[in-house]
């Protein structure tokens, strides 16, 4: 009982009810004009019905009457885009005239029949306008509140009905569906996108950070000091840049990223990982700089992923690095002597990444254990 009155208290209930109302404005007018025919409105809204334009209103006036609580995906706001949209939003139309008859008719004469047993209940004859055989008695008005609780029960019902079919004929159509997922996507490799910039940037400035200044303490030379703490700065003011890019991304989507590196910079990922002691031996043959720019960036961020990685679990080890442009792909090798325990492929966010990265462009890549050595090799469609 106590759910009862619910409805009555929630302002959904009545801008249902002005939704379902709003069409019968037209009707009325209509009716000075011509009331033999009442028919004639809903023959208008055929044609009506069939402008794409149309559809946007009827979905925003919806939204805002229908749904007033918060904002409803099942209802669409776009114009419509096929035919077979624009037949929906002309069922819709009729429907809607068909409801707001129904609404308007239960409301009168709900309203009537109360009135006409309050009356009879208070010993005056009735009006003749619905209850016109009925006979005065006190009786009737124990009768009186029917009406209403039959008027409240059809409104909310007939709420409830109009919203589910606004959900199923103003619905997005399967274009709309198909191009919200593909956003929906895209968001999400963003996110993930974004997440491995973060985590292949500052964990390769942190991982260089961490290096150098356990090597500066453990070699007490202020010569080999001086060139650590240099080597700290630039790649921390490298790491800061990255982040706040990522950060300005994350803060507003609608404005460009700046280009972030490719291939063209390897070298300062190579004198970084010199600068912590590693030996690298690198070997860069093909025209680098024509690779295209995605994958010159995925192949950018692999190669800086694959240094931390051997500083992070090796050290300061012998590391050998190719990359190589062929006519059709990119092709990037780190080698690197095997830390005690051996990890197991595969293991590890970073490494994850830099599988998902080579997947994104449709190519290939391998981390785990060869010989006596550690490889991550890739392979890079250049298309």
């Amino acid at each position: 009982m106590v759910r009862l009155p619910r409805p009555l208290l929630r302002g959904t209930t009545y801008t249902r009810l002005l939704h379902l109302w709003v069409p019968m404005l037209m009707e009325s007018l209509w009716l000075f004009i011509d009331p033999e025919r009442p028919w004639v409105p809903a023959l208008v809204l055929v044609p009506l019905g069939l402008l794409p334009a149309v559809r946007r209103g009827e979905g925003v006036q919806a939204r805002l009457m229908l749904t007033p609580d918060g904002p409803e995906p099942g209802i669409s706001e776009a114009p419509a885009a096929s035919w077979r949209d624009r037949l929906r939003t002309v069922g819709w139309l009729e429907l809607r005239w068909v409801l707001g008859w129904v609404t308007c008719s239960i409301t009168v004469w709900s309203l009537v029949a109360a009135v006409e047993l309050a009356r009879c209940a208070w010993g005056h004859a009735p009006s003749g306008m619905l209850l016109d055989r009925l006979p005065p008695a006190r009786a009737w008005a124990l009768l009186s509140p029917l009406p209403l609780l039959a008027l409240y029960g059809a409104l909310v019902g007939l709420g409830t009905i109009v919203t589910g079919c606004a959900r199923r004929l103003l619905g997005p159509s399967a274009a709309e569906r198909l191009a919200a997922l593909e956003e929906r996507t895209e968001r999400l490799l963003e996110r993930n996108r974004i997440a491995r910039e973060l985590h292949d940037s500052i964990g390769h400035a942190l991982t260089v950070a961490v290096v150098q200044a356990g090597a500066a303490r453990a070699a007490g030379d202020p010569e080999f000091t001086g060139r650590a703490l240099g080597a700290i700065e630039e790649t921390g003011r490298a790491a800061l840049a990255d982040l706040e890019r990522v950060l300005g991304v994350l803060r507003e989507a609608e404005r460009p990223a700046s280009a972030r590196p490719t291939l063209a910079e390897a070298d300062r990922l190579l004198e970084s990982a010199r600068a912590s002691g590693a030996t690298v031996d690198a070997e860069v043959s093909g025209p680098v700089a024509a690779v295209p720019g995605p994958v010159s960036r995925e192949g950018y961020r692999i190669l800086q992923e694959s240094l931390t990685n051997v500083l992070r679990h090796a050290g300061a080890v012998p590391v050998r690095v190719r990359v190589a442009v062929t006519d059709d792909r990119l092709l990037l090798r780190v080698r690197n002597a095997l830390p005690e325990p051996i990890p197991g492929p595969g293991r590890g966010s970073g490494l994850r990444g830099i599988r998902e990265r080579a997947a994104l462009l449709g190519g290939t890549a391998h981390t785990g254990p060869e010989l006596d050595d550690w490889l991550v090799r890739v392979e890079l469609p250049l298309d």
